[in-house]
């Protein structure tokens, strides 16, 4: 019985391994892939205002030859001190994201966030222009987004909004609209990964994402570490087209650079 036991064990492991291999090689080839078309270039170190727009009136954005620090408020649990860097441009179809990312801030509460093609969805008047209601999200509640958005929606250098342990980190994915307050658990899309080890404070980290009609892949390499997650997408969980945002909640900050965006 015990031997039976380990075989099963065994062989479960095998099948895991076999798969994640499977998985890495798939995203090495769509990532090499050169039907990729480059969209979207900035190098984040100046004139932010030509290439992104800002929700949320209190937070900053400071250049310098190191890049792009998006700097939310400081003060934790006020709605106000949240903020999102939107991309002028819209994306549309299969879509690849590359960027340097840095974070700046110590936390180890709240969350940071990749919106993936955000339209709106046309409820109480938020068109699928985003633009057009702008002012809505002077101050960028989370409901405001997953209300009144469809993107997808990739939490990283993620912490519990109460904490104490700073290895207590998540990368999980989500896909908009929510229905209700109460529905908003039915958004993410599992598994969800925690305790990455990844995202510590002043280290850089490239991050690549790639999403596909039926495929999330999320990769990060920096400090001699290079991970990879991926998720399944079920119908109707690839968002089409919209616009790319990077979400600081409130005490937030990471600093971005070499942005680029390809599509096919």
């Amino acid at each position: 019985m015990r031997s039976n036991l380990f075989f099963v064990i065994f062989a479960v492991l095998l099948i895991t391994i076999s798969c994640k291999q499977e998985e890495a090689n798939d995203f090495v080839s769509l990532n090499k892939s050169k039907s990729w078309n480059l969209q979207f270039e900035d190098d984040c170190t100046e004139n932010w205002q030509q290439n992104w727009f800002k929700d949320g009136l209190i937070s900053q954005v400071k250049q310098d030859e190191d890049g792009m620090d998006l700097i939310a408020g400081p003060v934790n649990r006020d709605d106000a001190h949240h903020t999102v860097l939107w991309t002028k441009r819209s994306f549309e179809g299969d879509i690849k994201i590359e960027y340097e990312y840095t974070r700046t801030d110590s936390q180890i509460v709240n969350v940071n966030i990749l919106y993936i093609q955000a339209q709106g969805i046309g409820k109480d008047g938020r068109g699928a222009d985003i633009t057009e209601w702008n002012t809505y999200r002077d101050t960028a509640n989370m409901w405001k987004y997953y209300f009144y958005m469809d993107p997808l929606h990739i939490s990283y250098a993620a912490f519990p909004m109460v904490n104490d342990d700073p290895e207590d980190d998540y990368v999980r994915v989500r896909k908009y609209p929510a229905e209700t307050q109460e529905k908003f658990k039915d958004t993410e899309v599992l598994p969800a990964y925690f305790k990455t080890g990844l995202f510590l404070s002043d280290v850089t980290y490239k991050i690549t994402v790639i999403k596909t009609e039926s495929k999330l892949y999320f990769n990060v390499k920096g400090n001699g570490d290079e991970k990879l997650f991926s998720w399944d997408l079920a119908e109707g969980q690839s968002p089409k087209e919209g616009r790319i945002g990077l979400r600081h909640m409130y005490t937030r900050s990471a600093r971005y650079k070499n942005f680029k965006v390809w599509t096919k």
